[in-house]
């Protein structure tokens, strides 16, 4: 899964030069195997199986031992070239300040280009809202594929496997509001011993049938593709399923760093999805009935019980993993102008990274829990997996040409010549699982065209928004001129007021003056910017400019990846020389009430969507975390 993740093992200190923790590298490393590699690393449950039975393996006489290796070979192959050597070896070094991800990409995109082009962030809508896709499925198809191995130990189990899985999904997002500081700690040993478990399971069936060891030919799998046709074409949706939760090396960048990720994936991760798939076809190859589960058969009986135990441990750890990324790429939109302000909560005190957002939480549940209703199997759910790590894929290449070209000042050519082989292997994995649209396909395109539909309408909204209220209001430079000049009655404290404008006067400015008609002894109009980096750095938090004796410009500045603290943010201010007391302080904001006018740059009906976003929006003295009892609301009607 890509996860833009706040991740659960991101618990250590953040280190301000980079980003990332300043924990010991041994532990950074054990973390990025328990978070990072927690998607890719329950693939094998489920991923070869999936692709042999697209070779032709559920028809009579089952796949032969040649399809066998061809499809071990694209498996292999797709992990060294789409894993190793694009996320690994290259996209690793694509950060944003030590930050990964998609919405990361796109700010760094932006930057390079020097502007914020339409296109690049309509790149950045696409992959974020095809991650959520990937956020409901993975939860919903790890623990399935999990579960069902209990199967194997009697059918009796059978009808247990839906609820069983709802049981356990249930008690995952309902410990979500508690944080997962301590659950997080054991997410590393508990990955490790499963790769190791799995790599040592697979080795007795490698040693009795090492013929299944040519699969590292890749002559193998060129022939696969180029005797099976269309078969061979739907195969290749089933194989990517093998490298999901890729993005994951590149989302989780920031909070374990890239050293760390590059020796778990090289030295730990890769080898053992490696050995165990070479187990599961080499069983496979010497007895065909096997294909009915070749993951679980590989374990005596005695382990069966043990196994589900420890693979659905696993399949919760990978879920959590993406929930949390859910919470992250929620925030940094947020932040961006893609999303309307949500309630966001920091369950531990020491560690930022750790939010907790309700309402992306209960959205999620609700969306996990009738896909396991409505596909009630892990084979039938896996059809819909492919197309929204796929479209991530070819989108993260996209603005990785970019980035490459203008922010890393290549020629066009050289950057095309290293992004184009990686990119048209993606736009094939996306074109192969597009074929598995009517079998389950759907379920991600319907979600992430909702998603990127409430996107682009609350940032073309939010803009339109800005530029009539624009029309609409007062110099500020002028007011402030024409108060100095003839002053109205002054009242003790300072009154601070919030706008999105600092050009323009704020309208909770122009209310007060006109309903009031006092004005504080001090005044701010405050601004909050959101940067392009991650963070910022709290020397570079505040700016401050004097306008005249009475009036003052304050910008706050946070990155994309930060929650506002305002009030913490201008106690900053006070040792550049501003008396700012909190207790004498007064917060102005103006509530829009928005109505939909006769003409506006939108469609009606995106009119009325823009407004139900914005009424969904958390409050804004929540959200920059001011104190209730010092501000005062303004309301304002305005038509859009």
């Amino acid at each position: 899964m890509t996860s833009d993740s706040a991740s659960p093992a991101a618990a250590s200190p953040a280190d301000p030069a980079h980003g990332h923790s300043t924990a010991s590298f041994g532990s950074l490393v054990m973390g990025s195997i328990g978070v990072v590699y927690g998607d890719i690393g329950t693939s094998p449950l489920y991923a070869l199986r999936e692709a042999l039975v697209a070779a032709g393996g559920h028809k009579a006489p089952g796949v032969d031992n040649e399809a066998i290796l061809g499809v071990l070979s694209l498996i292999l192959w797709a992990l060294i070239i789409v894993v190793t050597l694009k996320y690994v070896v290259l996209l690793l070094r694509a950060d944003n300040n030590g930050e990964g991800g998609p919405l990361a990409l796109m700010a760094l995109a932006q930057r390079a280009i020097g502007s914020s082009g339409p296109v690049v962030v309509m790149l950045g809508i696409i992959a974020a809202a095809l991650f959520y896709g990937d956020a409901v499925i993975t939860p919903a198809l790890s623990v399935l594929s999990a579960i069902e191995g209990v199967k194997l130990v009697t059918t009796t189990f059978d009808p247990y496997v839906v609820p069983i899985t709802i049981v356990i999904l249930v008690a995952l997002f309902a410990v979500q509001s508690r944080g997962t500081a301590k659950v997080a700690t054991f997410f590393g040993p508990i990955m490790c011993l499963w790769f190791i478990v799995i790599a040592v399971a697979a080795i007795p069936q490698i040693v009795k049938h090492p013929e299944v060891l040519a699969a590292l030919n890749p002559v193998h799998a060129i022939y696969f593709m180029f005797h099976h046709g269309i078969i061979a074409f739907v195969t290749l949706g089933a194989v990517f399923l093998a490298v999901t939760g890729a993005e994951a090396l590149y989302a989780d960048l920031g909070h374990f760093g890239k050293k760390p990720i590059q020796l778990a994936w090289l030295f730990l991760v890769l080898p053992s999805l490696a050995i165990n798939y070479f187990g599961q076809a080499a069983l496979v190859m010497h007895d065909p009935t096997a294909l009915e589960n070749p993951f679980y058969l590989m374990f005596p009986d005695w382990a069966l019980i043990p196994m589900v135990i420890l693979a659905a441990t696993a399949t919760v750890i990978a879920s959590q993993a993406v929930i949390t990324g859910a919470y992250s790429l929620t925030q940094q939109a947020i932040q961006l102008g893609l999303l309307p302000r949500f309630e966001i909560r920091h369950t531990s005190e020491s560690h930022s990274g750790q939010i907790y957002i309700p309402r992306v939480n209960m959205l999620l549940f609700i969306a996990v829990i009738v896909l396991v209703v409505l596909f009630k199997s892990s084979s039938s759910l896996a059809s819909a997996y492919g197309i929204s790590v796929t479209g991530t894929m070819v989108v993260t290449a996209m603005m990785g040409f970019v980035v490459i070209w203008r922010g890393w000042k290549w020629s066009p050519i050289a950057a095309a010549a290293l992004i184009v082989p990686f990119l048209v292997i993606d736009i094939t994995f996306l074109t192969a699982n597009l074929l598995k649209v009517f079998d389950g396909g759907w379920v991600p395109l319907v979600m992430g065209g909702v998603i990127i539909l409430m996107m682009y309408t609350w940032r073309r909204g939010s803009r339109l928004l800005f530029e009539k209220s624009r029309k609409l209001e007062f110099p500020l430079a002028d007011l402030v001129a024409m108060l100095e000049k003839r002053p109205p009655q002054r009242v003790a404290g300072t009154a601070v007021f919030l706008t999105s404008d600092p050009q323009s006067a704020p309208t909770a400015l122009m209310h007060s003056l006109k309903h009031y008609k006092v004005l504080h002894e001090k005044n701010v109009i405050l601004t909050i910017e959101t940067a392009p980096t991650p963070r910022i750095d709290p020397s570079e938090r505040v700016r401050m400019e004097e306008i005249s004796a009475t009036f003052s410009k304050v910008t706050l500045r946070f990155g994309f990846m930060e929650s506002p603290n305002v009030p913490k943010s201008l106690a900053i201010a006070r040792k550049t020389g501003w008396q700012f007391d909190i207790m004498s302080t007064s917060f102005f904001l103006s509530r829009r009430a928005l109505k939909p006018a006769a003409h506006s740059g939108m469609p009606r009906w995106q009119d009325h969507l823009f407004i139900a976003l914005s009424r969904t929006a958390n409050d804004a003295t929540d959200y920059f975390q001011i104190p209730t009892g010092r501000v005062v609301e303004v309301g304002t009607q305005v038509t859009i």
